[in-house]
């Protein structure tokens, strides 16, 4: 490099790399939080569920409605929703995972490559 101060087009790219990779972790992190949310209402809502006798009148949201539902009917709906809920979690947290440990490797990349530049070549 002649010391002009320009990036080389490699340093460049881990750069873009690793702001791209970063949006997406937030992105996901608030997808987590968001399915975490959900996760949260449906177990509540079957303990909840779980502490009303046979007779109790239920209801449930459809749409802009409210239904009355068998209180088994509404179990088994929330039971696979948790279950739908839970599942897109870990799968959330496993991309996550992986895109923390690509993005410290762009960084040690982005230092390694830093490194070399700011080294002057032949004295």
């Amino acid at each position: 490099m002649s010391g002009s101060g320009e990036i080389p087009p490699q340093v460049q790219n881990l750069f873009a790399q690793l702001q791209q990779l970063k949006v997406q972790i937030e992105a996901l992190g608030r997808q987590k939080m968001q399915v975490e949310a959900l996760l949260r209402d449906a177990e509540h809502a079957l303990e909840e569920l779980a502490k009303v006798d046979e007779n109790t009148v239920i209801y449930k949201n459809v749409g802009e409605l409210m239904i009355k539902a068998g209180k088994e009917t509404v179990k088994e709906e929330l039971t696979e929703r948790r279950e739908t809920y839970d599942l897109r979690l870990k799968t959330l947290e496993r991309q996550e995972e992986r895109a923390q440990k690509r993005y410290q490797q762009l960084q040690e990349q982005l230092r390694e490559a830093l490194g070399a530049v700011s080294q002057p070549t032949g004295a």
